[in-house]
């Protein structure tokens, strides 16, 4: 779903020329005529879905600043652009004293507004990323942190949230990709270990004959290669968590030592006289059927109820399709700013494919899938086209975009000059690929080459937008030429 954007005027025709900006740079609008009402709007329902705020400083009644004064301690990370017939130092200092994002000077330019949303939108993603990271990195990491709002993860919230009230080890299963590690962040992030040493061990990525090394240490000297006192991963989650990931894939000489390290709350480093205490919140994790395992022979039945002591299980992305909308506006959101794309939205039908996918990799292979499409996407939205991957996997859904919207802009030779920009002109009408430029009128004759020059201009500006310098790329030529083509036609369009 496109991001949704709070129109604040109560001028009617500044209004409905400001929703048609917004609109056409790809985003949803809701509009108020005071700023009573758009505070109304605030304390509603559809707050959770407004994703910026474009406000009139000069309004009736509850002016622009009041509006700021009253909607930053509610919605203190909420960008807000404001508009000014005035753009005095003084009027634009207190504004951004009062929280304003940007502002824009009245008559409203197009271009500047769209970069000022872009830029806003994208300052806002990367803030909220770099502060979920911070917490991350913290420890201090919650579970409302994270897009958890689908019914089948109620009850996995709901005991990763009792366990976090004692140290009870806690084994976390669930698919590749579903989440595990930020699971249990969020359940150290809310025990009263938060803050202190969360460390990760992967027992899969581990080669078989440093295992012991890195869990419990060892001496300078232990072996040949240790050049140095190591006090292996026990020791440095002291205090805090440690996160035994894949722990299904532990050789059984090292599952022994694992157990007794936990039932005794102690490590022997390789090399070492005596044993180190460690005082340790153990989580561990699987993708792996343990009981089958155990049956098997290849994990100890010791071990595996020394660990499940408190089962957790997070169901796969394909149960809990209620969240897809929001990690989808998540991941859109994050990477097109990471990656400076202008992409700020899914489309329906490419959204209804999403939907429909079973999403094997779960959310690990969700945030992939849209960082590709990201990067290759050249609209404001993700179509169908942007995920081939996904469209030949799934019947109905045809990633092969229609021929006009793909057929490119030619490529103009001797661009710097009339001569070579209107005989290219010609050939891309005559071929008639342009999806909306006729090369004849109604009695059947040829236009003049004027005209269809004018049409082709027109619709290369319609679909890209009025970005003007992506018009000019496309077409072929250098901006100025554009501009002076516009001009000299007629047409009134703001540059960039």
């Amino acid at each position: 779903m496109a991001q949704t954007i709070l129109v604040v005027d109560d001028d009617p025709a500044q209004r409905r020329i400001l929703e048609e900006v917004v609109k056409r740079d790809g985003y949803r609008t809701l509009t108020a005529e005071s700023g009573t009402e758009a505070m109304e709007i605030m304390g509603g329902i559809h707050a959770k879905d407004i994703s910026m705020m474009i406000l009139d400083l000069v309004m009736p009644g509850m002016d622009g600043m009041e509006v700021l004064e009253a909607l930053r301690p509610q919605h203190p990370a909420l960008p807000v652009i404001v508009l000014t017939a005035h753009g005095g130092i003084e009027t634009v200092v207190k504004a951004m004293r009062a929280g304003a994002d940007d502002f824009v000077v009245k008559p409203v330019s197009p271009e500047r507004l769209h970069v000022s949303i872009r830029n806003a939108l994208k300052v806002t993603a990367l803030t909220g990323e770099i502060n979920r990271l911070q917490k991350k990195a913290q420890g201090q990491l919650t579970f409302d942190d994270i897009i958890a709002g689908a019914p089948s993860m109620g009850n996995a919230l709901k005991l990763g949230r009792r366990a976090a009230q004692s140290n009870i080890p806690v084994l976390i299963e669930g698919e590749s990709g579903v989440g595990k590690e930020v699971f249990a962040r969020a359940i150290q992030g809310e025990s009263d270990r938060a803050g202190r040493p969360f460390v990760t061990v992967n027992c899969g990525a581990i080669p078989e004959n440093l295992i012991e090394s890195i869990l419990f240490g060892h001496e300078k000297g232990a072996f040949t290669g240790a050049s140095e006192k190591h006090a292996g991963k026990f020791v440095e989650a002291n205090g805090g968590t440690l996160f035994l990931d894949e722990i299904g894939e532990l050789p059984l000489d090292m599952q022994v030592k694992l157990l007794r390290a936990i039932q005794e709350g102690e490590v022997d480093p390789v090399g070492a006289k005596k044993p180190v205490k460690v005082d340790i919140r153990l989580i561990s994790a699987t993708n792996r059927d343990m009981i089958e395992m155990v049956k098997q022979g290849h994990f100890r039945e010791d071990l595996y109820y020394r660990l499940n002591v408190f089962p957790i299980n997070i169901p796969p992305l394909r149960e809990r399709r209620e969240d897809l909308g929001e990690l989808v506006s998540h991941f859109v959101s994050r990477l097109a700013a990471e990656e400076g794309k202008n992409v700020s939205a899914v489309t329906p039908d490419a959204m209804q494919m999403l939907h429909a996918y079973d999403w094997p990799g779960n959310v690990r292979q969700l945030e992939n899938t849209i960082f590709r499409a990201i990067v290759l996407a050249d609209g404001a939205e993700l179509t169908i086209a942007d995920f081939p991957q996904i469209a030949s996997q799934l019947d109905g859904f045809d990633a092969t975009p229609p021929a006009p919207a793909e057929a490119p802009m030619p490529v103009m030779q001797g661009a710097a000059t009339g001569g070579g920009f209107r005989q290219t002109l010609t050939d891309f009408a005559m071929s008639n690929i342009s999806g909306g430029v006729s090369v004849t009128d109604e009695q059947g004759n040829m236009r003049r080459l004027e005209d269809v020059e004018a049409d082709l201009i027109r619709l290369a500006i319609d679909k890209y937008k009025g970005h003007m310098s992506e018009v000019a790329r496309r077409l072929g030529i250098g901006r100025s030429t554009l501009y002076r083509k516009v001009r000299d036609l007629g047409l009134d369009v703001r540059g960039e």
